[in-house]
């Protein structure tokens, strides 16, 4: 069972209980980091992150995702005029969305990616909780060649720049790989791009939703932004390493 069959009451508990542990809200929040699937197992660590935003900040939110099947349309952006779950719909920013279509030719608005199961779903139901306010996009990611990963980490850091928008990642890695986890660590504090490139085209990943990942921190490494990967509590627990958000300061790992 994931998040969407929860209600409204049940969301807001959590973050409310989440934010009595870590205090007042992050303005400078740009990114987060989300399990693909929330569920009962990682639903505390989802509202720690979600917990910690001020929604008024944002007037979009991009969602970024995985898919999990190569398609001709690379990046596939959802024609939908507005996305819809059990707490109301949220309307799609249109403008962004031709922006980015516009931006390069593997952008497409193309719905063949596009189904009930996403993990959008998911992440929205936690930002409706939060706000009434907000504007929505969806982007996919269908294709693993690193050339597409870098570009639209490029196209996102470029048109997102100077927006008030919200980039979320949909990626996680399980709790039991930490050996991993601190791999990619490595990588990410050196900067070391080119082999974070040949970590996803070795195929030894076991990140769900690699692309994903590694186009958000081309973005935060871009942007100069400080990522925060929950930890210390969370050692024990079943769910992913890599939930996390990123603020504006340096790389650090907390």
């Amino acid at each position: 069972m994931n998040i969407t069959s929860y209600s409204r009451k049940q969301i807001q508990e959590g973050l409310d209980k989440a934010r009595e542990h870590h205090g007042e809200v992050n303005d400078h929040i740009r990114v987060l980091f989300a399990p693909e699937e929330i569920n009962e197992d990682n639903f505390e660590r989802a509202c720690d992150i979600y917990s910690r935003l001020d929604m008024s900040n944002y007037e979009t939110v991009v969602i970024v995702e995985s898919y999990d099947e190569k398609l001709d349309k690379k990046l596939p952006m959802a024609s939908n005029s507005f996305f819809e779950t059990s707490l109301g719909k949220v309307p799609v920013n249109d403008y962004m969305r031709n922006e980015f279509c516009d931006e390069d030719d593997d952008f497409f608005i193309h719905d063949e990616a596009f189904t009930k199961d996403i993990s959008l779903f998911q992440q929205l139901m936690f930002l409706q909780t939060l706000s009434d306010d907000f504007e929505a996009l969806s982007v996919q990611i269908a294709d693993p060649d690193p050339a597409i990963v870098k570009e639209i980490g490029y196209v996102l850091e470029e048109v997102l720049a100077s927006r008030s928008a919200l980039l979320i990642f949909s990626c996680e890695l399980d709790n039991e790989r930490k050996e991993e986890f601190e791999k990619v660590v490595e990588l990410i504090e050196s900067q070391n791009e080119s082999g974070l490139m040949n970590y996803l085209n070795s195929g030894e990943s076991k990140i769900e939703g690699t692309t994903a990942f590694i186009a958000g921190i081309i973005v935060a490494q871009k942007w100069g932004l400080d990522l925060h990967f929950l930890r210390g509590k969370y050692e024990d627990y079943s769910g992913s390493l890599i939930t996390g958000y990123a603020d504006r300061q340096k790389i650090i790992f907390s």
